[in-house]
């Protein structure tokens, strides 16, 4: 066993020498050699004298991923058992009944069946409790592991069972599997006369194919302008963004360029085709969870002069990964390149090259910004995202909204509702929630076992603790209490003061219920901060020309 312990170490070793020995010969070649030579003895050590028995495996994969950590988070080892959801997260394609599972209250539960897909046409809905899949009990189970259960080789079928709410008896779906594409633009539709709305959720193979074909959609139907929605678009493919650029500006323009130590890997990504529509007035909705591929397109057409962006600064990730081939059938992810849009600024945020003493790492410093230009003159910034043209503070919900939100008491109400109102509305735009609903929705939370503490609340325990240290405690506990007190009742008239807010929630999820991103658009377009000031944006082209000019 220790001599075998010993041959994979020296292997693991060598290995790694050879994918590191294109750095070249000197000093540099010699540290490596050194202390790959060093990990190979520490771990033959380990190995054989630890007290408990050590997994080979993994403690290797343990030192892997602690060494990986110390680069950035984008630069991952991927396993075998992992190639499968690297897979799908990178192309968007499986095979199985397209849907989404989550737990929801210690339940496995359908919280999006894909429109078009098996489960969807079979008839599974937002909120079926699944039971067992193929004979299998599924309670108590991961939704990893009940997920592995649904998918399977395309025309296979899968019988699942399921809870619904309204329903004596539990229900049971045949479902014949086949291969997944999940789409990346969500939604596309005229949201005001002849302002059309695309959302963008991913960037896998065909996104840009798929903005195009709902780009040319509404122009037949009347579309003059145009919003593309980025928001929390975490990205993907390069090419993707390089191709949805091109829709909108002219052959031949770079959209970006990266730059990285192996310079044979430095490529200029310019537009090869035939735009769409060059003219028509776009804005471009952005937050700060738009990262990556998205950056890339909203940064290049602002570039261009070409859009105008609104919303919140986005994340600041101006960093390439690359795929490489391992041995024994696995990967690795790695950054390497920076990428550069047609100003020439690099808007990466986290300066990863620079850590503290601590193994923290910041984001650039404002005096280390250097300004760069549009193509029509505009001040533009790298280090740190991108700007919106028009900024719309970001307004976080209440406590108790985002609490009913993250406890799933709001999926569960919406699953409940519709259950009660099983005719799926033909529309969601017009869907209010009734102030009789409202005070039904209270009494039915009361019987739950909903529970939070407001930031308030969290502020004022913290004041408690540090004054408990202190020689004044004794004068100063009846009057902290008293005021610990009266936060609490506070508290208990949160569902009466965020009374707007939980109700848009809800008319939202129960709107995804019925008619999935469909009726999510239809109930939250009208009431969307930042697509309402893109519509007046666009309903003014004056204030929009002078948007995109030197100010």
């Amino acid at each position: 066993m220790r001599s075998r312990i010993r041959i994979i170490s020296f292997a693991f070793a060598i290995s790694l020498l050879g994918l590191f020995a294109f750095v070249g010969p000197g000093e540099k070649y010699f540290d490596i050699a050194k202390s790959l030579d060093i990990f190979a003895t520490l771990f033959k050590e380990v190995n054989a004298y630890y007290v408990d028995e050590v997994d080979p495996k993994k403690l290797i994969n343990t030192g892997i991923k602690g060494m990986l950590e110390s680069l950035d988070p984008y630069t991952d080892f991927i396993p075998e058992e992992d190639l499968e959801s690297f897979s799908i997260q990178t192309t968007g394609q499986y095979a199985g009944v397209g849907a989404l599972i989550g737990i929801i209250n210690k339940k496995i539960v359908v919280t999006e069946p894909y429109l078009g897909f098996p489960a969807h046409r079979a008839g599974l809905r937002v909120g079926d409790e699944l039971i067992s899949v193929d004979g299998q009990k599924v309670q108590g189970k991961g939704t990893a592991e009940t997920s592995a259960l649904l998918k399977g080789k395309p025309h296979t079928e899968v019988e699942v069972v399921v809870k619904r709410i309204g329903e004596k008896e539990d229900l049971r779906f045949k479902i014949i599997r086949e291969k997944i594409k999940i789409s990346n633009v969500t939604y596309q539709g005229l949201i005001h006369g002849d302002i059309g709305y695309i959302k963008l959720d991913d960037f896998t193979p065909g996104a840009a194919k798929e903005v195009e074909e709902a780009l040319i959609q509404l122009k037949q139907k009347g579309a003059k302008k145009i919003i593309l929605d980025l928001r929390d678009n975490p990205g993907g493919l390069l090419y993707e963004a390089v191709n949805i650029v091109n829709i909108f500006i002219p052959k031949g323009l770079e959209v970006v360029a990266t730059k990285g130590k192996v310079q044979d890997w430095n490529k200029s990504y310019t537009t090869l085709n035939n735009p769409i529509d060059t003219e028509i007035p776009l804005t471009v909705l952005t937050s700060a969870g738009s990262a990556s591929a998205s950056e890339i397109v909203a940064g290049s057409l602002q570039d261009y002069d070409r859009a105008i962006l609104i919303g919140q600064k986005t994340f600041g990730k101006g960093l390439v990964q690359t795929t490489r081939q391992l041995s024994y059938n696995t990967q690795l992810k790695i950054t390497t390149a920076k990428y550069y849009i047609p100003s020439g600024r690099c808007i990466q945020a986290i300066d990863y090259a620079h850590r503290k003493t601590d193994g923290s790492v910041e984001k650039f410093a404002d005096s280390l910004k250097t300004e760069f230009k549009t193509k029509a003159g505009r001040k533009v910034y790298d280090g740190a995202g991108l700007d919106p043209d028009v900024t719309i503070p970001d307004q976080p919900a209440g406590t108790i909204t985002y609490e009913l939100v993250n406890s799933a008491m709001i999926f569960e109400y919406a699953t409940q509702y519709c259950s009660e109102h099983p005719e799926v509305p033909l529309s969601m735009k017009n869907f209010k929630i009734t102030e009789v609903e409202y005070e039904k929705f209270k009494a039915w939370l009361a019987k739950k076992d909903f529970t939070f503490t407001s930031e308030l609340e969290r502020q004022m325990d913290e004041l408690i603790k540090t004054a408990r240290n202190q020689r004044s405690y004794a004068e100063l506990q009846d009057q902290l209490t008293s005021l610990k007190q009266k936060i609490t009742s506070t508290r208990a008239r949160d569902l009466v003061r965020f009374k707007d807010e939980i109700t848009k929630a809800l008319e939202i999820q129960i709107a995804f219920h019925y008619r999935l991103d469909q009726g999510q658009a239809e109930a939250s377009t009208d009431l969307d901060p930042e697509i309402q000031e893109a519509k007046r944006v666009l309903s003014d082209i004056g204030a929009y020309k002078k948007l995109l000019l030197p100010q």
